[in-house]
């Protein structure tokens, strides 16, 4: 079994509004030296060891599903897991 930790985030051509605000938010709270907030999604997936290679089915459903890979960029990390 692996636990693979997925990170999407915009990518950096991609204006993010929501990561703005949340910019001028902490700025107005006086947090100045904060210059840049990106948004992003984390995901944990758990996937059973199987015939296929792991990293092959992550990546597969990163493009297919939890990431658009037109606007946004995603990263990952594959742990062996226990099982329970």
């Amino acid at each position: 079994m692996f636990k693979v930790k997925v990170y999407v985030t915009l990518r950096e051509s991609v204006l993010d509004p929501q990561g703005a605000a949340v910019t001028h938010s902490l700025q107005s709270l006086s947090y100045h030296e904060v210059t840049d907030v990106r948004i992003g999604k984390y995901m944990e997936l758990t996937i059973e060891k199987s015939d296929r290679d792991v990293e092959e089915v992550v990546k597969e459903v990163c493009d297919r599903l939890l990431a658009n890979p037109v606007i946004e960029d995603y990263r990952y990390e594959i742990e062996e897991a226990m099982a329970k």
